[in-house]
Formats: structure tokens, C-alpha cells, sequence
């Protein structure tokens, strides 16, 4: 997402600093009045009111650039959450990170998934930007991510169109990644009804992370999903040999991707958490 960033830092008596505040303004339409924070302390510093001053820093940052909706990120195990609980945030998703170890997995499992029969329908993929046959149909096939289950979240709106795509197609190539797209193609129209995208690091090692996954509702309970998914990892196993796993994030409440996942071998590794509040107008 299209975004700048800024954000004070606190610094000790030395001049050393004991803390910092990152401030991410989001400037795509329809996401132009939210704001995500992260507020970093030194541990010798917590509890000292640290915290406290440069979260509200942010918060007058982000009244300041007329954002009404401050959000942040934090991991499902740790202080974050009770300190922004207490400053008068709510947690509005919970989400279930998952990994699958390439040493775990079973090509012969995949690669029978994604050989499956899917009457009325074929797989295509590429690497990089969408071909431009596919632009269009692929652009208007992200609306299958617009009921993605967010639970309480302000996410504001995406409108996608192919300059959009081809953007974070760009975005991603600039600092060295590589996107892997597989769509499932409707025989009846050539138009796409689902898609799943991965992202590996550039140079092929590491962990990749699943990008978006979607199926149209027009299209939905055919087993979609699971078939691009395992054609995915099934590509990205053989073309990146070196990969360490597969990472992927999902909603608590998204039942029906967490089954992909569990189906795939992913197990789950931890939790997060997205809080929001409100930010307060500067005018009263």
C-alpha cells in the first residue's frame, strides 16, 4: 500500500535513545485516513513513561495529517497489546501465522492437488507483472478480496485497476523480491476467478511469504483455492530448491483459508494482533 512514513525518537539525558516511534501515513484513496504506528522502547527504559510520550507524538502526528483511524501491530504473546489496550486502543483481528518447512513438505502430495480435475477451469501463472492479455480480468478479479473476513478493522477500501496491479507488481521487483502469481481461469469466459500469490526473496533462499488469495464468489466451494495454493508451492519448491519455507498469515475467522493451509502441511507458529482507536481531532 502506497504510504509515507515518519516518527519521533526519545532520547536519554546522554543522548543516546532509548525508544522510537515510526508513523506510516496511507495515501491510496480510500485508505487516506488511516495511519499505522509501531512504538519501539529500550527495556532498561520501560515503564518510564517512554512509551507513553511517544505514542502520543504519533497520535498528534497523525491528527495533524487529518487521520482519523490510528492502527498498530503487535505479537499475540507479548506487552504490546496491554500497553495500547491501556491507551485506548481495541483489538479489532487476531491472525494465525502458519509455516511450512520445505523439508516437510510432499512433492508427490502437491503435485497430485494441483493435477486435480477442475471441470470448467485451468490454471495459468507467471513471475513478475501480469501479462497483458490477463491484465484486466486479473485487475477486476481482485473484488474477490473485498468480503476477506477483517473482523472489526478499519482496512478502508481498494479500488484495484491494472495500473494498480502492475504497481505492486513494480513495488515488489524495486527491492529485490520475486511475485510468483498462479489464477484459475473460468473455460466458459477466459475471465479469472481466483488467484494466490507468493513473494520469494530475490535471492531464492529464506522464507517466502503468500501474498493475497482469492476466489470470486461466483466460484466459490470448487476447491479453487486449495489448487492454486498447492500449484503455487509446488512451483516455488521446484524453481527456488534453496527456500527454507513458506510463510502465511490468516484471520482467525477465515475458516475456509486456514483449512487450505492446514490441508497444505502449514503449521501454525504464532499470533498477532491489529489494534486501532480512534485518533482525536485537533480542533476539539
Amino acid at each position: 500500500m502506497p504510504g509515507a512514513g515518519t516518527g519521533p525518537a526519545a532520547t536519554a539525558p546522554a543522548a543516546y535513545p532509548v525508544g522510537a516511534a515510526y508513523l506510516r501515513l496511507l495515501t491510496a484513496p480510500g485508505q487516506d485516513h488511516l495511519a499505522e504506528v509501531e512504538v519501539a522502547v529500550h527495556p532498561a527504559a520501560r515503564r518510564t513513561g517512554v512509551g507513553t510520550r511517544l505514542l502520543e507524538a504519533a497520535l498528534a502526528g497523525a491528527a495533524a495529517e487529518g487521520r482519523r483511524t490510528l492502527t498498530a501491530q503487535v505479537a499475540g504473546d507479548g506487552e504490546g497489546a496491554a500497553f495500547l489496550s491501556a491507551r485506548g486502543f481495541r483489538t479489532v483481528l487476531t491472525l494465525t501465522c502458519t509455516r511450512l518447512a520445505t523439508a516437510d513438505a510432499d512433492p508427490v502430495a502437491l503435485a497430485a492437488r494441483a493435477g486435480e480435475a477442475r471441470p470448467g477451469y485451468r490454471l495459468v501463472s507467471w513471475s513478475g507483472t501480469v501479462p497483458d492479455e490477463l491484465a484486466a480480468t486479473f485487475a477486476d478479479s481482485r473484488r474477490a478480496m473485498d468480503d476477506m473476513p477483517m473482523d472489526a478493522m478499519d482496512h478502508g477500501t481498494v479500488a484495484w485497476d491494472v495500473d494498480r496491479v502492475r504497481a505492486v507488481a513494480r513495488a515488489v521487483e524495486r527491492r529485490g523480491d520475486l511475485l510468483h502469481t498462479v489464477a484459475a481461469v473460468s473455460e466458459e469466459d477466459g475471465t479469472i476467478a481466483g488467484f494466490t500469490e507468493l513473494v520469494v526473496p530475490g535471492d531464492g533462499t529464506g522464507d517466502g511469504l503468500h501474498y493475497g488469495t482469492g476466489v470470486l464468489p461466483a466460484h466459490r466451494g470448487r476447491g479453487l483455492a486449495r489448487w492454486m495454493k498447492a500449484e503455487s508451492v509446488r512451483t516455488a519448491l521446484v524453481t527456488h530448491p534453496a527456500l527454507a519455507g513458506l510463510v502465511a498469515d490468516t484471520a482467525e475467522s477465515n475458516t475456509a483459508m486456514r483449512a487450505v493451509n492446514d490441508a497444505l502441511g502449514y503449521v501454525p507458529t504464532h499470533r498477532a494482533l491489529f489494534l486501532q482507536r480512534d485518533v482525536p481531532d485537533p480542533r476539539g
